[in-house]
C-alpha cells in the first residue's frame, strides 16, 4: 500500500485528536506516584478522552483490552492496565496512547519517571526524548525517510543505548497504522520504503530505545514485550505532519511545531 497524503482538512481533524490525546496524556501525567494503579491511570485518560469528544484509539484495537499502553521499566510497549499493577518509587512507566476524533487518529506515547529515579533512568528517557526531537528537526519536504532512522539510530548508539528493531514507527491518518513504516534504524541494503517526504504525509515516530540488547520477546499474555536481558527501555512518540516548509507536530496539547526541551 502506498504512503496516503492528507488534505488540509484530514490534517485540521488531526491537529484535533493530536490536541485531544495530548490533554489527556497531560491529565495522566498528574496522577503519576508510587502507590498509583495502572488501571487508574487508563481509566483518567479513558476519561478524558471522551469528555473532549474522542474515542481512545487502542481500546479494542486487535482486542487490546485498555486504552493506554502501560508499559514498566523493563516493558518496551503493550503493557496492560491493571489494577494490580501498582507503580513504585524509581520506576519508569512507558504510555502509548491515541484518540481518534471524527475517524482520524492522534498517537503519542511518553516515559515517565515515578518520584525519584537514579541516574541510569533520566540518561535512558533523555536519550529517548532526544532521538524523538532530533528526527522530528530532519523532517521536511524533499528528505528522505531513511534520513529520518539515521538520525535515531545515531543519536541512541552514540550515548551507548541500542534501538528495538523489532518494532517501528508508521504513517498515520484514518487508521492508527498506515504506510508508511518508519524503523528506528537503517536497514541495508535500502529498501523500497526509503520513500521522498512530501506534503500531507503524517507521521508517528517512536523511538524506542533499551539499556542493553535490542532483542525483545512477548510474553504469554501476546500482548505485553519485553527486553530480552530484562535491562529498561523507553519509549517517545509524536504524530508529525510535513508541511511545504518543514513539519508540524500534531500532538501537542496547544499545536503547533514546537517541541519541549
Amino acid at each position: 500500500m502506498a504512503a496516503i497524503i492528507k488534505e488540509e482538512w484530514e490534517i485540521d481533524l488531526m491537529r484535533r485528536a493530536g490536541r485531544i490525546v495530548a490533554a489527556a496524556l497531560r491529565t495522566l501525567e498528574e496522577r503519576v506516584r508510587p502507590g498509583v494503579s495502572t488501571a487508574e491511570l487508563d481509566a483518567v485518560f479513558e476519561r478524558s478522552v471522551r469528555e473532549a469528544g474522542a474515542c481512545p484509539t487502542f481500546k479494542g484495537y486487535r482486542g487490546f483490552p485498555a486504552s493506554i499502553c502501560a508499559s514498566i521499566n523493563e516493558e518496551v510497549v503493550h503493557g496492560i492496565p491493571s489494577p494490580d499493577r501498582l507503580l513504585k518509587e524509581g520506576d519508569i512507566l512507558s504510555v502509548d496512547c491515541g484518540a481518534t476524533y471524527k475517524g482520524y487518529v492522534g498517537d503519542m506515547a511518553v516515559t515517565l519517571p515515578v518520584g525519584r529515579v537514579d541516574e541510569r533512568a533520566r540518561r535512558l528517557i533523555g536519550t529517548a526524548r532526544g532521538a524523538l526531537e532530533a528526527a522530528i528537526r530532519v523532517v521536511g519536504p524533499g528528505v528522505r525517510l531513511s534520513q529520518v532512522s539515521a538520525t535515531i539510530q545515531e543519536y541512541v548508539e552514540s550515548r551507548g543505548f541500542s534501538v528495538v528493531k523489532k518494532f517501528v514507527g508508521h504513517g498515520v491518518g484514518r487508521s492508527m497504522h498506515e504506510e508508511p513504516q518508519i524503523p528506528n534504524y537503517v536497514l541495508q541494503p535500502l529498501e523500497s520504503f526509503d520513500l521522498v517526504l512530501q506534503p500531507g504525509l503524517c507521521l508517528a515516530i517512536e523511538p524506542m530505545v533499551n539499556e542493553g540488547t535490542d532483542e525483545v520477546e512477548t510474553l504469554p499474555n501476546r500482548w505485553t514485550v519485553v527486553t530480552r536481558d530484562r535491562k529498561w527501555s523507553a519509549h517517545f512518540e509524536h504524530t508529525v505532519a510535513v508541511t511545504r516548509d518543514g513539519r508540524e507536530v500534531l500532538t501537542q496539547a496547544g499545536g503547533g511545531p514546537a517541541l519541549s526541551a
